[in-house]
């Protein structure tokens, strides 16, 4: 586990700058950041990839289901001077009648069962001209479980070892002295495992038409993680299907309303 994982606020200021570096440009290919553009973050936890468009005056929602978050991002907000609408709710049961120019999904969709039904949600709360930003690690990717979250360095720094079948997973977990929450964590994680592939099957399933993608073979976070510069998966690997997962650290989605 690094430093960044228990340091909220310099994982906030990380998320701030590689949202302004990466994702905001590669949204606004699609709709011009202006101010008072209202913006929502589903799952925005500390609410730093709010924290560029608010710079930039727009109007900005974050919803997360845990409270330390939601209490974290008021915080950090606020230290920065600037105002955000912070809910502590659950994306599917919240009454929200507010809709939205851009809303962003960022390394949620891999951790949620119901996908089809978090897209069609987004989809509901989008105004007609608005853009969905999706952005997640593809499952088969080396760190697609999210092992990195484990406080043994073998564990953490060990690529592919959460494509093991799930009682030897979990054994190696168990006898590398994982802690049972952790273990459930990191269960609940590979259970829904997401590809590009289904990702795609469910965006036209509800309806929602896919105008660009990025296929990242070195994940903007490694910028502030690692010291690595982004580069992108070659054309050759991102075009297959099935492989470009193992190829592709982070990628990209930006949705329209069909």
């Amino acid at each position: 586990m690094q430093k960044r994982h228990t340091n909220r606020k310099q994982y906030f200021n990380e998320l701030a700058r590689t949202c302004e570096r990466y994702f905001l440009p590669f949204i606004e290919h699609h709709k011009k950041i202006t101010p008072n553009l209202s913006i929502l973050e589903i799952g925005c936890g500390e609410g730093g990839n709010l924290l560029p468009f608010s710079k930039r005056g727009c109007k900005v929602t974050g919803i997360d289901i845990s409270e330390i978050r939601i209490k974290e991002a008021k915080q950090f907000f606020q230290e920065e001077g600037l105002s955000g609408n912070f809910l502590c709710q659950d994306i599917f049961t919240a009454i929200i009648v507010e809709k939205f120019d851009i809303i962003i999904i960022h390394d949620v969709i891999e951790h949620v069962l119901a996908k089809k039904r978090l897209l069609a949600i987004a989809k509901n709360l989008l105004n007609s001209n608005g853009v969905i930003y999706v952005g997640f690690p593809p499952w088969q990717m080396p760190f697609g479980g999210h092992q990195q979250i484990c406080r043994n360095r073998m564990i953490s720094f060990s690529p592919f070892i959460h494509l093991l079948p799930e009682r030897i997973y979990k054994i190696l977990l168990k006898k590398a002295g994982i802690n049972q929450r952790t273990i459930t964590e990191l269960m609940e994680i590979k259970g829904c495992g997401t590809t590009i592939e289904l990702f795609k099957k469910l965006v036209k399933e509800v309806e929602l038409t896919q105008v660009d993608e990025a296929y990242y073979f070195i994940n903007p976070h490694y910028e502030s993680k690692f010291g690595l510069k982004p580069v992108k998966t070659i054309s050759i690997f991102s075009a297959i299907p099935i492989w470009r997962n193992f190829f592709t650290t982070s990628y990209f989605a930006i949705l329209k309303k069909t």
